[in-house]
């Protein structure tokens, strides 16, 4: 399967953080996707500087994405900047998480 972003999005979507048990795409854990041909490129943040599930987030993806038919082994890189603030995240995953979303605020 050549996989375009939106496919690459889906299959993100069912990656999820091991500690809050939500996906890390309406976390807000997804900084940049990137797809040429068969190659993915994807740039993360965690949702602190100093978390230490980076690697297990890194072969959750890959894992998912082997199973969903991805040729290659994605390249994945960890950022920090900008960094992650409860703003990155979907007013659904705010909704798991019990918090108000930004369409209940005000």
């Amino acid at each position: 399967m050549s996989p375009n972003e939106s496919q690459i999005r889906g299959i993100l979507r069912d990656v999820l953080d091991p500690e809050l048990g939500i996906n890390i795409v309406d976390l807000g854990l997804l900084r940049d996707l990137s797809v040429d041909g068969e190659s993915v490129r994807i740039r993360l943040v965690m949702t602190s500087p100093a978390c230490p599930l980076g690697e297990t987030l890194i072969r959750d993806i890959q894992a998912a994405l082997l199973r969903s038919g991805v040729p290659k082994p994605a390249e994945i890189e960890i950022v920090r900047d900008p960094p992650w603030t409860p703003d990155c995240m979907t007013d659904d995953a705010k909704r798991q998480l019990g918090w108000p979303s930004s369409t209940q605020a005000g």
